[in-house]
């Protein structure tokens, strides 16, 4: 019987400098990308150049230099550090016979990979059409040449299937793009439940891969009878999963508050993907704190800060209080960890006083402006009274003849709601 072929396409990563500070930087994570697209590297080639050819991106004997290193090393595709112009993909690929692949189709790719929910599949496949518009070339393989006894017809021909093509794929993106308000509206509700409560929601960001899953998991373990059902998935991967999650979390204090975990960022993220993820990084923006997870062991941690901020910025999450949680300080053999330095905390995920002192942590942000109030709600007004325990730190609880007397912690949107209420 013949054994499967289970062998990872060898494509060769390349690039070029122009300018980029991070290059060096970039190259390496695109060699990342591409294992975490179930490919290998076979080879890497890069170009030092003050700027990339309208043309080839390359320069001419770079391109050359590709075909034959692609030939001699039996490789059939070129994944490229940079977003490319159709023309440029084309005039490559019509030079060297070769497939190319640029940084944004890799990373497209990848996320279609990891989507699972229904959401998360809408948003990257409208952002993979968007992509691929421009891109339709009148023949179904890029490689295939007209042949020169085609004539004028022959190209007529291609250009009408082309326009063809093109209404096909808008059409399908509106379609997809009203789906997705649908589901959209359905998360929004879902949303609007939790904010109707009280209770603070946290909001964990960062760059892919830096511990944010690992980071939810370990905040997870303070749910006492917290089933493993309720953890999310976590994996030494790029973009290991898209989905947000949100869990309420139940500290022994009576104190509790929402956790989301967000989808990772990376540079270079294509704007339609961006765009198309507005919605799942919704919780980000709706969240009283962030915690941006930072895997200090990484020696371009500072590049993943920066593209992280910028990020958020592009889909309009500012202006939030914020913790700088740099994980896998177990990894810097000089560095002391847990250890609180003003917003900054040094830890370790997988190491339960790191998750013990980022939660201290946590809590002195997020009720830095909440206050002791005693209450007195009437009988008649149980509803509020039930409102105040399910969602509110209590401290004391008693019930006299007037009503119901409460000892809490309240936030300042809280006293404002329950200010009828409060007890001097």
């Amino acid at each position: 019987m013949k054994e499967l072929n289970n062998t990872k396409e060898r494509v060769i990563v390349a690039g070029v400098s122009h300018l980029q500070p991070d290059f060096e930087y970039t190259m390496e994570e695109l060699a990342s990308l591409v294992e975490a697209n179930n490919m290998e590297v076979a080879d890497t080639i890069k170009q030092k150049a003050d700027s990339v050819s309208a043309k080839t991106y390359f320069g001419s004997g770079k391109v050359t230099e590709i075909k034959e290193i692609a030939n001699a090393d039996d490789v059939k595709t070129i994944v490229l550090n940079d977003e490319l112009t159709p023309s440029q993909i084309r005039n490559l690929e019509k030079e060297t016979k070769l497939s190319f692949m640029d940084r944004t189709e890799l990373i497209l790719q990848v996320f279609s990979n990891r989507a699972h929910t229904k959401q998360a599949k809408l948003q990257v496949e409208i952002a993979k059409l968007q992509y691929q518009l421009p891109r339709i070339h009148p023949s179904g393989n890029p490689l295939d040449q007209q042949s020169a006894s085609g004539g004028l017809a022959n190209r007529g021909a291609g250009e009408t299937k082309l326009e063809l093509d093109r209404r096909v794929i808008r059409k399908r993106i509106t379609y997809l793009k009203d789906q997705l308000k649908t589901v959209d509206k359905t998360i929004n509700v879902q949303s609007r439940k939790r904010t109707n409560t009280t209770m603070p929601l946290v909001s964990l960001v960062g760059y892919t891969n830096a511990g944010k899953s690992t980071t939810m998991n370990g905040l997870l373990n303070f749910n006492k009878e917290d089933s493993d059902d309720r953890k999310v998935f976590e994996k030494d991967m790029l973009f290991a999963t898209l989905d947000t999650s949100v869990r309420k979390i139940d500290l022994e204090d009576n104190t509790s508050f929402l956790l989301s975990d967000t989808v990772g960022f990376v540079s270079k993220l294509p704007h339609n993907l961006i765009e198309s993820f507005k919605t799942t990084l919704k919780e980000a923006k709706d969240a009283d704190l962030l915690v941006q997870v930072i895997d200090v062991s990484d020696e371009h941690w500072r590049n993943m800060l920066e593209v992280t901020e910028k990020t958020l910025k592009e889909v309009g999450v500012k202006d939030k209080p914020m913790i700088y949680a740099f994980n896998k300080a177990d990894l810097k053999p000089d560095q002391v960890f847990p250890s609180i330095e003003g917003d900054n905390i040094y830890y370790s995920a997988l190491d339960k006083k790191s998750i013990d002192t980022l939660v201290d942590l946590i809590k002195k942000k997020l009720y830095a402006n909440f206050k002791m109030t005693n209450l007195l709600i009437p009988y008649d007004k149980q509803k509020v009274a039930e409102k105040v325990l399910r969602n509110s730190q209590i401290i004391k609880k008693e019930f006299l003849n007037e009503g119901s007397s409460i000892t809490a912690n309240l936030s300042p949107d809280e006293l404002n709601e329950y200010s009828e209420f409060i007890k001097e």
